[in-house]
């Protein structure tokens, strides 16, 4: 396996979970990392274990993620990997459900993702080169009772990857979409003891995400589907 070809990564809806591991790993990696989300007072301890540095971003705001940007590219340079990890969701019988919610939820988990990837695409196109990674769940190809909202945001998420990467890999972009079926593991999800590994670790997630920057050009990914060895089919 190659090492990876980039050398700066911008993971936005940064969190505690998934982007921590994979903000650590790229560091490690040698790679320059920014990390944005809408709170940056969160991310002080992930800052000063990686040396990133943190922006503000509210993902839904096309002037915000467009500034967003701009600042990433004037403190790290062009970031050659970029990272759409946010989401939104709220739960409820579809009978109950408050519209206005539910139009959040989905521009938080599918229009953020498409207003990331189009400022993305308009910087590594000019360079030939890159990848966008974008994190889904099983709702993008399965939905669940009293989860719709998730679902039609996780399963545009998918079609807007699989779109991009038909439109960007012949122009150098590898894009790539991330199913995680599964529960990921954290302090306050951790595995039970008679079921060790039932839930994914947040740093075998991240591992395979810089396994899928490094494939060869010939044999790019477009989606990895990552589930616990317990899962049941």
């Amino acid at each position: 396996m190659s090492s990876i070809p980039y050398k700066s990564a911008l993971i936005v809806g940064t969190g505690p979970g998934i982007s921590a591991s994979l903000a650590r790993q790229l560091s490690q990696a040698g790679l320059k990392v920014a990390v944005a989300a809408r709170n940056v007072d969160k991310l002080q301890g992930l800052v000063e274990d990686t040396g990133a540095q943190a922006f503000a971003v509210e993902a839904t705001d096309p002037k915000d993620v467009a500034d967003l940007f701009a600042s990433v590219e004037a403190g790290i340079g062009v970031p050659e990997v970029v990272v759409y990890n946010a989401s939104g969701r709220v739960r409820g019988a579809i009978v109950d459900l408050d519209p206005e919610e539910v139009r959040r939820a989905i521009e938080v988990s599918a229009y953020g993702g498409f207003l990331v990837v189009q400022q993305a695409a308009r910087r590594l196109l000019p360079l030939g080169k890159g990848a966008i990674l974008l994190t889904g769940a099983t709702a993008s190809v399965k939905g669940f009772a009293n989860s719709s909202s998730f679902a039609i945001g996780k399963f545009g998420l998918r079609g807007l990857a699989q779109s991009t990467a038909r439109e960007l890999a012949p122009k150098g972009i590898h894009v790539a979409h991330f199913v995680i079926d599964g529960g990921v593991r954290g302090a306050a999800r951790p595995d039970p003891a008679d079921r060790p590994d039932s839930t994914l670790d947040p740093d075998g997630i991240a591992q395979s995400y810089l396994t899928v920057l490094a494939q060869p050009r010939s044999a790019w990914s477009w989606e990895v589907e990552l589930r616990p060895w317990v899962e049941s089919f």
